[in-house]
C-alpha cells in the first residue's frame, strides 16, 4: 500500500534519487541534511542537488523530470560523466520521511542527455513511456538488423566471447594490444569491456584493428596498465558475405542485400543504336 504525505501539519520529508548504473554500481542521495540509509541502500546527504517539478499522467505522452546539481559530490564526478559510466543508467526519485524512514518511489526511468556547464550538471530523465517512440516496424536494408549474438542472430555469445589481459599500451594510438587474441581483426565492430583498472565496468567499442593491436573508439585512461583484465566481444561488419563466409549464419541473415533500391523508379529504357 502507498504511503501518504503530508498528512499532517508538519512532517519530515526529504526528496531522494538512487542511480543504478550499467556497470554495477548504485549510488543514493537525499535532499536531507545528514546521511539516510533505507532499503538496503546508504542516501549520501546531497542539498545541492535539486529535482524540478515530476510530471506523470495516464496518457501515452511521455512523463517528464529533471535533476540539476553542483559537481560537489564525491560520488558524481566529471570524469564519470564524460566517459558515459551514467549513460543509460535506472533511476528512482521519490519522498522519504527522515524519522521513521518511510520511503516512496515517485518516478523511474532512465537518464538521457546529460549536460555540463561551469561545474554544473543536467540530466534528462526519461520514463518508461519513451520506448512508445520506438518505431516497431522494420525497415529494409542491405545489412543484417539483428543485433550480433543477439534476437535474430541465433549465434551463441560465450563463443565469440573472451577474457585476456592487457600486454601493451599506446595512449598515442588509442590502442591496446591483448594475451591470447588469435586474430584481432574478428574484433573489428566488436567492444570490450574492463574487468578491472582505472575504467572497470566501461565498455569500449573496437574501431579497427592495427597489426596485433585494437584501436578503441573511446580515450583509455593513462593510467592503464599492462596486465589489466578485460572480456572481449569479437564483431560482425553485417554483410551477408561475412555472415556466410565467417559465421555460416546465412540462414538467420535479417537483411535484404538483393532489394532493388529507390534508383530502379527513375530507371527507363535506351534505345539500341
Amino acid at each position: 500500500m502507498s504511503h501518504v504525505f503530508f498528512t499532517q501539519e508538519l512532517e519530515g520529508v526529504a526528496t531522494f534519487w538512487r542511480v543504478f548504473r550499467r556497470d554495477g554500481v548504485a549510488l543514493g542521495f537525499t535532499s536531507h541534511d545528514r546521511d539516510l540509509r533505507f532499503a538496503g541502500l546508504d542516501h549520501r546527504a546531497a542539498p545541492g542537488m535539486l529535482p524540478s517539478a515530476l510530471r506523470r499522467s495516464s496518457d501515452l505522452q511521455a512523463d517528464s523530470a529533471e535533476v540539476q546539481g553542483a559537481l560537489t559530490h564525491d560520488a558524481i564526478s566529471a570524469a564519470d560523466l564524460a566517459a558515459g559510466r551514467f549513460d543509460g543508467a535506472r533511476i528512482e526519485i521519490g519522498a522519504v520521511d527522515w524519522e521513521t524512514l518511510t520511503a516512496e518511489v515517485l518516478y523511474r526511468g532512465e537518464l538521457g542527455t546529460i549536460s555540463q556547464d561551469a561545474g554544473t550538471f543536467s540530466a534528462e530523465l526519461l520514463s518508461a513511456k519513451a520506448a512508445l517512440d520506438a518505431d516497431p516496424i522494420p525497415y529494409t536494408s542491405p545489412t543484417c538488423r539483428a543485433q550480433f549474438c543477439g534476437p535474430g542472430c541465433a549465434l551463441s555469445p560465450p563463443r565469440f566471447t573472451h577474457e585476456a589481459q592487457v600486454v601493451a599500451v599506446d595512449l598515442a594510438a588509442n590502442s591496446v594490444s591483448f594475451a591470447g587474441v588469435d586474430v584481432p581483426a574478428n574484433m573489428r565492430d566488436g567492444y570490450l569491456r574492463w574487468i578491472d583498472g582505472p575504467q572497470a565496468g566501461l565498455h569500449m567499442p573496437v574501431a579497427s584493428a592495427d597489426g596485433a593491436a585494437l584501436v578503441l573508439d573511446v580515450a583509455l585512461d593513462p593510467a592503464l596498465r599492462i596486465g589489466t583484465r578485460a572480456v572481449l566481444r569479437e564483431g560482425c561488419d553485417h554483410t551477408l558475405q561475412t555472415c556466410a563466409g565467417r559465421f555460416a549464419n546465412s540462414v538467420n541473415f535479417q537483411g535484404e542485400p538483393y532489394l532493388p533500391g529507390n534508383d530502379l523508379l527513375v530507371r527507363y529504357p535506351i534505345p539500341s543504336s
